[in-house]
């Protein structure tokens, strides 16, 4: 399975984050799965590469031309995908994906995950996608999607498309058991209404 991992390019976070997404990467090698990410070096791209590196698995990064810095990009990719923008980075990287998983990370990995998060609950994605809760990181996330569907922004079932977790081992056992959802909010409007 192509594994897409979105996650914080910062180095000054706090070290568990860096380790944990590590061995989620190392973990996720062992099973045969191969990455797609961002291309970064460093914070959690980085730990995820080199984790999935450190098992000798597929690795494809895919980042715009402007980041073209030296230090930015993982050397180690087995192929790097350059785009002209952030938009087309991020089709490409769904296009190449068969899951997703979100780790810490700041306005970008948000970014990131809502798109794919969106695309679900309006039944164009059926992919799995997972949020890594290190240390209770997303938890107020989960509590402000919650605040959603207490006021009736949205339905409970949305939230459910998305998985919370905070061990590799659920992660994966999540996505090798994972059965597509077939939810799709306009139809559930629709039978509400």
């Amino acid at each position: 399975m192509n594994i897409c991992i979105y996650g914080s390019a910062s180095n000054e976070i706090d070290k568990n984050y860096i380790a944990r997404t590590e061995e989620l990467g190392a973990e996720l090698a062992k099973r045969g799965h191969s990455l797609i990410f961002g291309g970064g070096a460093s914070g959690l791209m980085g730990a995820a590469a080199r984790g999935f590196y450190s098992q000798g698995a597929k690795i494809t990064g895919v980042a715009p031309e402007f980041f073209n810095v030296d230090g930015i990009l993982f050397s180690h990719c087995t192929e790097m995908i350059r785009t002209e923008t952030m938009r087309t980075r991020k089709q490409k990287m769904d296009d190449l994906s068969d899951a997703f998983i979100t780790t810490p990370g700041g306005i970008g990995t948000y970014e990131e995950f809502f798109e794919i998060f969106t695309l679900k609950q309006l039944g164009q994605s059926t992919k799995p996608l997972i949020i890594y809760n290190i240390d209770g990181y997303f938890d107020p996330m989960k509590e402000m999607l919650q605040n959603c569907v207490a006021g009736s922004f949205m339905p409970q079932h949305t939230i459910e498309l998305c998985h919370f977790s905070s061990t590799a081992q659920d992660i994966i056992q999540y996505l090798e058991s994972y059965t597509p959802d077939d939810f799709n909010i306009l139809k559930y409007r629709k039978i509400e209404h």
